[in-house]
């Protein structure tokens, strides 16, 4: 027997989600927006990015949306100004992270237009531009636009099972490699574009898409 649903209210309209839905779940079945960076609906929620955070009532701060499972009765502010200044500051953050802004058709992009995030206000150290790793026939790495979202990552491990791609370093340096770093050709990839498919600033893509 299948659990009973859930009903909660979210920006003040009441809406039914499934047992086991999350507020990202709820909110999107509201038709409302909430910025994510990290979040793929294809994969397990990850939660690092905490651009997603929304206000639940009875909740001492925001709370991350992919993350946070839904209650019975649970109030959703989409729209509550602590969180959106989080979500802003993290765009803000990642942009300021980058040698150059990412491609308008980027979801990275998306975001930052629907945030209102511009200039980065903190200039400082950026990832170093380097020519784009090519040595896979299809896909290419651009490095410096990685942003350590670890969606490529899971793509590969969840989506596939390839488990070719690997998370490195820490802090600034954190990126994201092949096999032992030898690049996508040498590597366990089977070029199924699951990679590029999720990235969402173009840090890896078609070869055939470079500019």
């Amino acid at each position: 027997m299948s659990a009973p649903a859930l009903t909660v209210t979210v920006d003040g309209a009441s809406v039914e989600v499934p047992a086991g839905a999350t507020v990202l779940d709820a909110a999107r079945a509201a038709g409302r927006w909430v910025p994510t960076l990290c979040f793929d609906a294809r994969q397990a929620p990850f939660g690092a990015c905490r651009a997603c955070l929304v206000g639940v009532e009875g909740a001492a701060a925001p709370l991350p949306a992919c993350t946070t499972p839904c209650r019975d009765g649970m109030a959703i502010d989409t729209e509550d100004a602590a969180g959106r200044r989080v979500a802003h500051a993290v765009v803000e953050l990642v942009l300021s992270e980058l040698p150059r802004a990412p491609a308008p058709h980027t979801e990275l992009a998306q975001v930052a237009r629907r945030l209102g995030v511009g200039e980065p206000r903190w200039p400082g150290e950026t990832h170093a531009p380097a020519p784009p790793d090519v040595r896979h026939p299809y896909l290419a790495f651009q490095h410096e636009l990685c942003i350590s979202c670890g969606r490529c990552v899971r793509a590969c491990d969840e989506l596939q099972g390839t488990f070719a791609l690997t998370a490195t370093g820490r802090g600034f340096g954190a990126n994201v490699a092949a096999g032992l770093d030898a690049g996508f050709r040498d590597s366990a990839c089977v070029a199924c574009g699951a990679c590029a498919d999720t990235c969402p600033t173009d840090a890896i893509t078609e070869v055939s898409l470079l500019p």
